[in-house]
């Protein structure tokens, strides 16, 4: 009998099972950095298919059949169980349906193990006879000191896991479409090219002036470090510095030192990685740069041929968003940390990749208190198993080492020596205390930002006072132009307004912003008045680099006020309490604003009082092998909210709807072109206005109420021209 794994492709070509599981073991064995991994990685692929061998799943392929009526994966688990390779069997068992908790994993195992199973000796020996197998040579993974540390095995697994589904999918996709396997990216990190362009662009720097000096300063202490062995390094330096061309510097040298494949930029924001994206395509071009979160789509901005037609690069992008296959990948926060916390085939089949890389977190303040215990130690663990560096950049260094009470990590290398001369020596702004910190109201607020007579920024905590704040001065004369900026505008809006911003200032006209706190990490807004309604202090500082940002007011000729609102709210109860803190902090002593340490000193104690940093108890579920509840469990973002299709925003998300409503199914590019025009909501604003939210087939919810102009979704009563659609 021929055994298949696979239906006949468009060339009436069927897919031999034994070529499958040998193909599928090849690549998965070519994924593994480590030689000491290779035979492990290759007998996974070997025998994740073994329960192919059933004659009932050979009349299935061949006849048809309820896909998933004949199951499979649990054989080539409790085989791999039998001969005691756990890990091998954890990912066989999962290579469909995803990671499965230990006690499923036990259930699905256990009838193979107790010989419960008629078929099992025949479909073994089925597999071992086609195969050429000697099952004497199926012995335990040598896994060694990895085996006695249950996290370091947990993550082997996933690096495991991770291998084999991308080369199952990839095997597969060599069966059914040739044409699109040949055309995946292999694209090598061209590493001296790159150092010669980013050498070129520094020369072209001016030098002259205190600033550029120590931009230059802190790029030949960076470049010192490059030759250390793959760890974990910080980079912390004040706005205005350059961090992100030195930080890039730095990943190119480390790389070409510990021979590693790729760079890896993860930020937290959207609009911070429009930002680096076009920096680094600018610098070394495009066809090596890969964008890869849910508001971008490589489409809209690729070239077609006369055919329509894209190109073979952005054909090679779009497939690399699959498995990360490429020399630069900028991500975001959750679209990387939600990958290696997932047991998801689709989001794992990525995070083989993240070995042999330099990853560079950027903004790292940002990462959620009450998961960053188990964030760390899963870097950790990647780190020693993976051989990959990490790289923690931002202005506002949070402590993440080791300490007592808090096991983070243990060696966190610096690359500036002493960066406390570099920040007096940049210091922009002053910080004063709006009323001593006693609470104001918004027409008191108002009045204060309308004397100052210049272009101010205000933040506040939430959607509504930014709100309120900026209908109170929509219709004075103070400014030239106002601005509202909020989650409660779609994503296009935001870019646009933002935008609009920077030409204003650039232009010098006079302007008044009323935002929350989306703006305080990596916009590059340049304002010399900024007022910022009290808040964690990572807030307030990255606040403050929103201020005389370009120095052109002189040294501390920025103003930075303080303020604490009349019933302003606050996020949430940790965020509440983080700002409470920074207030004894400010009280006791407004000029540790200006010392580079204090921010990890207020980290620590906070962490320490306020914050439960494992606070869902993901290190023991991953400790227990429980990878459906550590997904479960794991969010950068927490939010119980859902995406609004706002409708009415423009001609063009009217237009994108009608193409997309009697679709029977969207495409992942339909779903981000969409991303353009969406808003996320609390459920019950939904409960509260379902009158003007329709459920789509597709399964997404569209907004027909009003979007206002300037601050984005709206209750107020819909313009008439709106209504006729």
């Amino acid at each position: 009998m021929e055994y298949i794994a696979h239906s006949e492709n468009s060339c009436h070509e069927i897919h031999l099972l034994s070529k499958h599981l040998h193909e599928t073991a090849e690549i998965s064995s070519s994924f593994a950095w480590k030689e000491d991994y290779k035979s492990i990685f290759y007998l996974a692929g070997l025998l994740h298919d073994l329960g192919k061998y059933q004659i009932a799943f050979q009349v299935y392929i061949r006849n048809g059949g309820r896909r998933g009526s004949v199951p499979h994966a649990s054989w080539g688990a409790g085989y791999a169980r039998c001969k005691s390779m756990l890990e091998t069997s954890f990912v066989i068992d999962g290579h469909h349906k995803g990671i499965p908790d230990n006690s499923t994993w036990k259930v699905d195992t256990e009838p193979f193990k107790r010989n419960e199973i008629d078929e099992f000796k025949n479909v073994v020996d089925r597999f071992v006879l086609e195969n050429n197998i000697n099952e004497g040579d199926l012995k335990k993974e040598a896994l060694g000191e990895i085996s006695k540390t249950p996290s370091h095995r947990e993550v082997f697994i996933r690096y495991l896991f991770s291998a084999l589904t991308d080369s199952d999918w990839l095997s597969t996709e060599k069966h059914f479409d040739k044409e699109i396997a040949e055309i995946r990216p292999d694209i090598t990190l061209p590493i001296e090219k790159m150092i010669n362009k980013l050498e070129a662009e520094f020369s072209s720097m001016p030098k002259e002036g205190k600033i550029n000096q120590m931009r230059n300063e802190a790029r030949r202490q960076a470049l010192q470090k490059a030759d250390e062995p793959c760890g974990f390094y910080s980079l912390s330096l004040p706005t205005g510095m350059g961090k992100t061309l030195i930080s890039i510097a730095w990943a190119l040298r480390h790389a070409q030192t510990n021979n590693l494949k790729r760079i890896m930029i993860v930020l937290p924001f959207v609009n911070i990685i429009d930002q680096t994206a076009q920096i680094l395509k600018d610098l070394f071009g495009s066809e090596l740069v890969l964008e890869h979160h849910s508001s971008f789509n490589e489409d809209d901005t690729a070239t077609r041929d006369d055919d329509g037609n894209y190109s073979l690069i952005e054909q090679r992008k779009k497939l690399a968003c699959e498995n990360w296959n490429y020399p630069v990948i900028l991500t975001t926060t959750v679209q990387f940390f939600e990958s290696l916390f997932s047991n998801r085939p689709s989001k794992c089949r990525k995070v083989h990749n993240i070995a042999d890389s330099v990853v560079i977190f950027d903004e790292v303040q940002t990462l959620p208190k009450e998961v960053i215990l188990p964030t760390l130690q899963m870097l950790k663990d990647v780190q020693t198993l993976m051989k990959t560096s990490f790289l923690f950049c931002t202005a506002t260094q949070p402590a993440f080492e080791k300490r007592k009470g808090f096991d983070g990590i243990d060696n966190i290398q610096p690359l500036i020596n002493d960066s406390a001369e570099m920040y007096k020596e940049t210091r922009r702004v002053e910080y004063e205390l709006l009323n001593k910190l006693e609470p104001v109201v918004l027409s008191d607020l108002l009045n204060v930002t309308s004397d100052k007579g210049t272009s101010t920024l205000v933040i506040f905590n939430t959607k509504k006072p930014a709100l309120e704040f900026f209908n109170l001065a929509r219709n004075l004369g103070h400014w030239e132009k106002k601005y509202h900026l909020s989650t409660g505008m779609c994503p296009d809006h935001r870019k646009q307004v933002i935008k609009s911003i920077r030409d204003d200032l650039y232009a010098k006209r006079k302007i008044l912003v009323s935002s929350t706190q989306l703006i305080e990490a990596g916009v590059d807004f340049d304002f010399p008045v900024v007022f910022r309604a009290l808040a964690p202090l990572e807030a307030v500082i990255q606040a403050a680099g929103r201020c005389n940002r370009e120095n052109t007011l002189g040294p501390s000729g920025g103003k930075v006020f303080l303020f604490k609102l009349h019933d302003g709210g606050m996020p949430d109860k940790t965020y509440s309490a983080c700002a409470n803190h920074a207030e004894e902090f400010i009280r006791m002593d407004i000029k540790q604003l200006h010392a580079p340490d204090t921010f990890n000193k207020y980290y620590a104690q906070v962490v320490n009082l306020y914050v439960n940093p494992d606070q869902y108890n993901i290190n023991q579920a991953r400790k227990d092998f429980n990878y459906q509840t550590v997904n479960d469990s794991y969010r950068i973002i927490r939010d119980s909210t859902e995406g609004l299709y706002m409708y009415n925003y423009s001609d063009e998300s009217r237009q994108l709807f009608h193409s997309l409503e009697y679709k029977e199914f969207l495409s992942k590019d339909d779903y981000r072109r969409m991303q353009f025009y969406t808003v996320s909501v609390y459920r019950h604003f939904i409960f509260k206005n379902g009158a003007m939210c329709k459920p789509m087939l597709q399964g997404f919810m569209v907004w027909y109420g009003n979007y206002d102009p300037q601050t984005g979704i709206s209750i107020e009563p819909i313009e008439a021209d709106k209504l006729v659609v």
